[in-house]
């Protein structure tokens, strides 16, 4: 049991670490590449634990791996030396500041692409697959004696090699009759189906289709990693939406849930681990984008307004805004994570 709450330690201080690191890589980069001076690079908060200083940035590892940051010149208004007023954060134009807040979220849309490619280029790709997994009762597909675990080989005498085949024929065969060659337990059986038109004109026998993996090379591995990326991206939002308009009921976790998520992608293993760690990075860059002070959002939209006006808001203002609206998070923060250990226990 110590070795296993040990792994679960180190695994949420890898996934922890390397969503924060690749977040705040975003800002740093983009920050070095227009000239802004950066004074420090640190993961996590709270005291220093570790750290080296190397040309004019100081790399520190705090002790709170709940967080990190990107200290740069020019962002506390309170800060007076030569190198704010011509390397500063605040002496870039506005779309050289938005390019450096939004590089953070950003890195984490690229971090979950890439893990996922990792995960597609060892166990390949999840494709459909022209096999059964599951009946619509009282269709034509059970009606016609179509089984569980039946593999379609070829429609009307013309052999298959993927799902999209097979939609397309029954999509374009409405009221007419379909003969399927199907593999059952070894043996191959013809049958024949009557696909049932539907209001848009196409027609469907009722089946759900099969899974497998296919496997891919290392740009096949990146495309799809970012083709999920988006659509994993799209679905939350969908998810989003639907809790604000109430269609769904709220479902929200903080590091204690996040933790328990971990400890059970520990003991499926590390591809499991990995999955985990792609959707945290989506949803950490999604929720980072959010218009709510402290956020990067909010940031990008203070920088909006200052394009439009002319002019930027009061430094002291906006960073009073973000103090307040940081203070609300962690609040938020305490909530959530209260509602996780009472559903825990």
């Amino acid at each position: 049991m110590v070795s296993f709450w040990s792994s679960v330690f180190w695994a949420s201080i890898f996934v922890f670490g390397l969503l924060i690191f690749f977040h705040e890589l975003g800002h740093f980069t983009i920050a070095k590449l227009v000239g802004i001076k950066v004074h420090e690079f640190s993961l996590g908060f709270g005291p220093k634990i570790a750290g080296f200083l190397r040309g004019e940035t100081r790399y520190n590892i705090r002790l709170f791996p709940l967080g990190g940051f990107v200290r740069m010149a020019g962002m506390d208004p309170e800060e007076e030396d030569f190198e704010s007023e011509k390397r500063g954060f605040n002496k870039k134009s506005v779309l050289q500041r938005i390019s450096v807040i939004l590089a953070g979220p950003l890195m984490n849309f690229v971090l979950a692409a890439l893990l996922l490619a990792v995960i597609f280029l060892f166990q390949g790709v999840p494709v459909f697959a022209p096999k059964v997994d599951g009946l619509v009762p009282g269709q034509p597909a059970e009606r016609a004696g179509i089984a569980m675990g039946d593999k379609i080989l070829a429609i009307d005498g013309k052999k298959i090699e993927s799902w999209e085949e097979l939609k397309r024929k029954i999509d374009n065969s409405p009221g007419k009759k379909v003969n399927l060659l199907i593999q059952r337990d070894g043996k191959e059986l013809n049958i024949t189906v009557v696909p049932a038109p539907q209001k848009d004109g196409l027609g469907k026998i009722g089946i759900y289709p099969g899974h497998e993996l296919k496997k891919v090379g290392p740009v096949g591995a990146l495309a799809a990693g970012a083709s999920k990326t988006v659509e994993f991206s799209v679905l939350i939002i969908d998810f989003i939406g639907r809790m604000i308009t109430g269609q769904e009921r709220p479902d929200l976790g903080g590091p204690v849930r996040v933790v328990w998520e971990i400890s059970k992608a520990v003991e499926l293993g590390f591809i499991p681990l990995l999955t985990l760690a792609a959707l945290l990075s989506i949803n950490l860059g999604l929720f980072n984008l959010f218009p709510i002070p402290a956020l990067d959002g909010s940031r990008i939209l203070f920088l909006i307004i200052e394009r439009f006006r002319g002019r930027p808001v009061d430094p002291r203002k906006e960073n009073y805004i973000h103090m307040v609206g940081f203070g609300l998070l962690l609040m938020l923060i305490v909530v959530i994570t209260y509602n996780d250990i009472l559903q825990l226990l």
